[in-house]
């Protein structure tokens, strides 16, 4: 698994590796089962505390991504609350809808560009089948 952080972002490291997990998720690189790297293990080839790692882990199974096994460690395992997952993402895209507002980038270019995020992850997932 490659992960990297970028120490100069705004972005906190914990958030940084849960996106990359999640990311790894979407695109088929990690798959439903996987144990993830043990937390120290994780934390030494990232550089990074494990108490960072710790956190990511703990988000992540907060947001039904993974679950923590106590002998497996991290697992890979989807929850499928359709209708949480939902309420979720209204929120999340509320705010970045609200930046485009603000800025002034309309409907069209946001249809364009949803549509383009969706076929990335669409097109690798068909492209592993």
């Amino acid at each position: 698994m490659v992960l990297r952080v970028d120490f100069n972002s705004d972005e906190a490291l914990y958030m940084q590796l849960r996106n990359q997990i999640i990311f790894g998720i979407a695109t088929g690189r990690i798959r439903e089962g996987d144990s993830l790297p043990s937390v120290r293990q994780l934390a030494e080839y990232v550089s990074i505390n494990m108490h960072t790692v710790n956190k990511a882990y703990s988000v992540l199974r907060e947001e039904g991504f993974v679950k923590l096994d106590r002998r497996r460690g991290a697992v890979v395992a989807l929850e499928s609350d359709k209708k949480r997952v939902l309420e979720e993402m209204r929120e999340e895209i509320a705010v970045a809808m609200a930046k485009a507002v603000c800025k002034g980038i309309g409907r069209e270019e946001v249809h364009r560009l949803v549509d383009e995020i969706y076929d990335l992850f669409a097109n690798w997932e068909e492209s592993m089948e």
